[in-house]
């Protein structure tokens, strides 16, 4: 491998140029000849039958070419959506989900009908004319109540609302709570939250008839996915359609799982005869993108009264919504990693999957991760509110410290230094300190607190073991191509398909460092699967680094090797006796012979190559990885509350995170900011409310839905220890997912230490200002 002069340097985005001046590409930006526009005829009804649909008020209006429904489709597409086992493998009850609704719609917003029309705005027009006849059926929107035998079901042909109900035990329960000396009970809300990407899903699809090609550009997190399962659904074969994701403005896990619209675009420009696109709107992105979260935990603690934890006992109740996701049941790993970083004699983690009348839940930011820490983070919060024992002391004596360390249900983490991380965290923090002002502003009646929270995350998803049953088959190793043209360039292509992670910049610092070539001379290709390998596996879970950018420096290394003999060849040298060094290979004691890795690549298109070897200089590479990552980290909150109107303001934040190796710092600083962000909205702002008597969302706009601004949002203190994997040569872990998974359990913990001294012991999410006041009231009477 090539002495780094790139891996770890903070070498600025190279995609930042491009897309900040305006010269991104993204769904909307492309067009095609004759292309036309469809808007979706969407339920109004969280629940009800589908009596009739009159499309003539429509089809009669100007530029209105066609309304489709299911009879429709049902000519072009079979099957239902998929469903993966993931960690919940026992399925008790999963609805078919065709991508349209023929005779029952089971949340506000199902699509019903679709209108194309010549002009984006005639097409909208035309869906108000698009008469259809309801008849309402009972809803069900909370999932507690979806549990009860009495309960409406969400779809009236299912034997109840239970998607599945799994216990996973982890140790002898019943004998560590039977050691106890103080036992903590908790209910904690896991609000649903919508994903809200910048840029909205948008899909174009262009059917050619004449060779039976279909093309399919859409915003998405893993086109190859979409192409498989689309391919599947029109009976096309997979080799025939193309997928392409261009630049995608976010996706935060929403642009994983196919939507409907996935289906219909391509099977209406089958049907048309045209190409035709539909670019989803703000509110249809809040009320039909999947929601993440909408989980309640319930949760037992027991320990001895030094502190030693002992067992955990908790219930996940997680709300499906009136589908299950295609990777919904993945977030039933917070089940699995309720333990966090700690030693614990035994932990029994129940799961129940819950069909509602809403919008399907799916994986966003962390998926499972998120809500386990901050269940962990909670309780063990709790246990030492009741100790009257600093949080830091209590996470110290439980913290484990031999590695690799394997967790109450066999996963085992790689590598850690939690004292490391907690350390250098309240060092940064000033945590001693503040806890002296904390005293100080409660003599003057002021609400101050400090939460810590300490995490670690199962991520780099890969292992073909544990993951191919995961998700129905497919083995999540990731691919990587990579050509050293003959004029010098390096075009690589890999599965992973960035939307702001700055894959171009990292993968090609590995790149270029593993070649000796200038990151200049590097082109990364992703997102279109007719380019590159066969086949790839998307960008999710914190895994393109440690899964991804492994295949791209196994191929660099294949490449380096076939080098090195050409190399020998030409330098008549055996490739022993040759280095490699700044993009040179030179013989060993002799540096003037030596040929640039350039004339290797050029002479490697010509003739005279050494017998047996084929023309050019490229490699293909599968890395399969032997165990997941697990990144680690440490975050202190403060907070003041404020005693009139239960507002919170944070005073200060500061992160100590360690994600391996780091290939760019100033990258992973981004995500650990926008990860961090994202979880202060959680904790403090965020929520998607449906009314519990009518089923309807009521925060279908930006005017209820509450995405905090920059001004509401603390600028974080950061710093990082460095704990390489033993999974990978690169020593790299995820990061992508790290402030989301942290931080929430952080404001949480220092809002609940601000109001202790009121004798308020738990605040559920949003910790809105009026949450609290209702609190604060209560506990004054």
């Amino acid at each position: 491998m090539a002495v780094s002069q790139l891996i770890g340097a903070r070498v600025q985005r190279r995609e930042d140029p491009r897309l900040i001046t305006g010269h991104g590409r993204f769904i909307e930006d492309h067009t095609l000849p004759g292309l036309t526009h469809m808007a979706v005829v969407r339920s109004p009804h969280p629940h009800a039958r589908v009596l009739g649909i009159d499309a003539s008020a429509a089809t009669a209006l100007p530029g209105v070419l066609a309304v489709f429904t299911a009879v429709d489709f049902h000519r072009i597409l079979s099957g239902t959506m998929p469903v993966t086992p993931s960690f919940a493998p026992e399925k008790k009850y999963v609805p078919g989900r065709f991508p349209i609704a023929d005779q029952e719609v089971c949340f506000q917003g199902e699509p019903v009908a679709v209108v194309v029309a010549t002009d984006r705005y005639q097409a909208a027009d035309a869906v108000d004319l698009v008469h259809v006849t309801y008849a309402p059926l009972p809803a069900v929107v909370d999932p507690e109540v979806a549990l009860r035998p009495d309960s409406a079901k969400a779809h009236v042909d299912g034997p109840d609302n239970i998607g599945w109900d799994m216990t996973y035990d982890g140790g002898d329960i019943e004998a560590a709570f039977a050691k106890a000396e103080i036992r903590v009970t908790e209910r904690i809300l896991q609000q649903r939250l919508a994903p809200t990407a910048m840029e909205t899903r948008g899909v174009m699809a262009s059917y050619s008839p004449y060779d039976e090609q279909l093309t399919v550009w859409l915003s998405s997190q893993n086109p190859h996915f979409i192409r498989l399962f689309v391919s599947g659904a029109m009976g096309i074969p997979e080799s025939r359609v193309r997928g392409v994701s261009p630049d995608v403005g976010g996706g935060f896990g929403s642009k994983i799982s196919p939507y409907p619209e996935d289906y219909l675009v391509p099977a209406a420009s089958k049907l048309l005869g045209r190409p035709v696109r539909w670019i989803e709107t703000r509110t249809e992105s809040i009320m039909t993108t999947i929601h993440g979260r909408g989980q309640v935990f319930t949760a037992e603690a027991a320990a001895l009264r030094d502190g030693t934890l002992l067992g955990l006992r908790l219930t996940q109740v997680l709300d499906l919504g009136a589908y299950h996701g295609t990777f919904g049941a993945f977030q039933a790993c917070a089940c699995l990693m309720a333990g966090g970083v700690y030693r614990w004699e035994a932990i029994q983690a129940r799961t129940i999957g819950v069909l509602t009348n809403k919008v399907p839940t799916d994986p966003y930011r962390g998926a499972g991760r998120p809500e386990g820490t901050h269940l962990c983070e909670r309780m063990v919060d709790r246990v030492a509110q009741e100790l009257g024992m600093d949080p830091v002391e209590i996470r110290r004596k439980n913290f484990a410290r031999e590695f690799p360390f394997m967790n109450n249900f066999g996963l085992t983490y790689d590598s850690g230094n939690y004292d490391g991380t907690l350390d250098r965290a309240l060092e940064l923090s000033d945590y001693q300190g503040w806890r002296r002002r904390q005293e100080e502003a409660r003599g003057q009646g002021r609400l101050v607190g400090i939460g810590v929270s300490t995490w670690v995350e199962i991520c780099g998803l890969g292992p073909s073991q544990p993951t191919a049953a995961a998700t129905g088959g497919i083995a999540l190793v990731e691919a990587a191509q990579i050509r050293f043209l003959p004029s010098g360039s390096v075009a690589a292509y890999v599965g992973t398909h960035a939307h702001g992670q700055g894959h171009d910049t990292t993968f090609s610092q590995i790149i270029a460092d593993t070649l000796g070539v200038p990151l200049d001379a590097v082109d990364l290709r992703h997102g279109d699967t007719a380019e590159g390998p066969s086949f790839g596996y998307g960008t999710y879970g914190s895994r393109s680094l440690a899964v991804g950018g492994m295949a791209l420096l196994t191929a660099s290394n294949q490449i380096l090797d076939k080098a090195r003999r050409l190399a020998a060849h030409l330098l008549e040298a055996a490739p022993d006796d040759l280095e490699f060094t700044a993009g040179a290979f030179s013989v060993k004691g002799n540096p003037q012979a030596s040929k640039t890795i350039q004339e290797v690549a050029f002479a490697a298109y010509g003739a005279g190559l050494p017998e047996g070897m084929e023309q050019g200089l490229e490699a293909v590479s599968h890395f399969d990885p032997p165990n997941f990552v697990w990144p680690f980290g440490a975050h202190i909150c403060v907070v003041e509350v404020d005693r009139e109107t239960g507002a919170v303001e944070i005073q200060s934040y500061t992160a100590v995170d360690d994600c391996g190796n780091v290939i760019n710092p100033m990258i992973v600083e981004g995500q650990l900011h926008g990860g961090i962000a994202q979880s202060v909205a959680q904790a403090l702002f965020e929520e998607v409310v449906y009314d519990h008597e009518s089923g309807q969302l009521v925060t279908a706009t930006m005017l209820d839905y509450l995405v905090p601004t920059i001004n509401e949002m603390p600028v974080p203190t950061l710093d990082r220890t460095v704990t390489p994997s033993p999974t990978n040569s690169l020593g790299v872990k995820g990061i992508g997912e790290a402030g989301t998974i942290a931080a929430s359990a952080a404001v949480i913990n220092a809002v609940c230490d601000a109001l202790g001294p009121l004798g308020i012991h738990h605040v559920d999410m949003p910790a809105s200002p009026d949450r609290i006041w209702q609190l604060m009231q209560e506990a004054r009477r």
